[in-house]
């Protein structure tokens, strides 16, 4: 009898001190949907089609330089102009950008609570990782091509939007300012836009394949085409974008 009872003593199993943790969804609602995982992501993805957007009709805009300076100072010239005189000089435009801002904020905030999010997920690393080419391409992408496309941004403010750096000086026409920021001279600043312009094709073609995936597109017959999708959008955007510095480099528009 002795025996027994040591033995059930022995396998009975230990009453645990800590409080039980709440379900994942009661977490959830507690910490407030944009807290979760699937919150940052919808963050992410509304972001980004704010950037697509905005990168589709600056890219349309740009291109307008090509018939000829009147035409692209005009074009400069309305978007300050839009909704004036019913709203103040410049409104409509400055709350695009602030927008535009926040949507650039708010989606780097994203990526990075969805980065250290995973990595809090799994604390011990794997003693032999499997190399993977996809996910590889991915983390070097949103990672290194992120910071260059910061870079690239603050750049072009200083250049183009405030002057801080463009030989043309503060008071010179938007046509003159694009002319000779990318006049022959200041090739390393072409050479910088094109590298930068690539990374955004590179990250917006990673992040239209990854809103796909996660609206459960992507799989079957639809694979093949959304992933040509994808590129093909970001390599019209980019050939778009770049048409503009390598025309003015080379002497095409004067």
């Amino acid at each position: 009898m002795t025996a027994t009872i040591e033995r059930g003593a022995a396998t009975a199993p230990v009453a645990s001190h800590e409080p039980p943790r709440p379900p994942t969804a009661a977490r959830n609602r507690k910490g407030g949907f944009f807290r979760s995982s699937n919150g940052k992501k919808a963050v992410m993805a509304v972001t980004g089609a704010v950037m697509v957007l905005y990168l589709i009709a600056h890219m349309a805009g740009n291109l307008k330089i090509f018939f000829g300076a009147t035409d692209f100072n005009e074009y400069a010239a309305f978007l300050r102009e839009i909704g004036h005189p019913l709203v103040p000089y410049r409104t409509v435009l400055t709350l695009v950008e602030v927008v535009l801002a926040v949507s650039v904020v708010l989606h780097m905030w994203s990526a990075v609570s969805l980065a250290r999010r995973a990595s809090r997920a799994r604390p011990v690393k794997y003693a032999a990782r499997p190399k993977s080419q996809a996910s590889g391409y991915a983390v070097q992408t949103m990672r290194y091509g992120g910071v260059i496309i910061l870079l690239f941004v603050i750049w072009h403010l200083l250049d183009l939007t405030f002057v801080a750096v463009n030989p043309a000086g503060p008071n010179s026409e938007p046509y003159q300012r694009l002319v000779q920021g990318f006049a022959i001279g200041r090739w390393p600043v072409t050479l910088f836009y094109v590298v930068a312009l690539l990374m955004v094709g590179l990250h917006l073609r990673h992040g239209l394949w990854s809103a796909f995936q996660t609206l459960g597109l992507a799989g079957g017959r639809r694979e093949r085409p959304l992933k040509l999708a994808a590129a093909g959008i970001s390599a019209l955007l980019v050939l778009g974008f770049l048409s503009v510095p390598l025309s003015i480099t080379i002497g095409l528009v004067k």
